[in-house]
């Protein structure tokens, strides 16, 4: 895929997130400014990323007898913060298309 064509993902942040935090996609801290952007409670990404769609009946039987694996790219965002003064982890965000 052209870079042209790629497209940018967005994450919308949990309500009660407050700076500071930290941003791992796929257990990799990401930096702002660089790898991300922070923009009305979401963050946008440069990079495209992927999570794999519903498996259809036929994959997820042929996963299930042993057939086939999955190997479609499932990209991860997770979003470490404190509440209160206790660590909390948003994991597996779910990941949109930006405008």
């Amino acid at each position: 895929m052209s870079e042209t064509a790629r497209q940018r993902a967005r994450v919308r942040l949990p309500a009660d997130v407050t700076r500071p935090f930290q941003v791992y996609v796929n257990g990799v801290l990401k930096r702002e400014g660089t790898d991300y952007v922070v923009r009305d409670g979401t963050l946008l990404f440069e990079d495209e990323l992927k999570e794999e769609g519903r498996l259809g009946i036929l994959r997820w039987t042929s996963i299930v007898l042993g057939i086939a694996g999955s190997y479609g790219r499932n990209d991860s965002v997770d979003v470490l913060y404190e509440v209160d003064g206790q660590p909390v982890v948003a994991a597996k965000l779910p990941l949109e298309l930006a405008p």
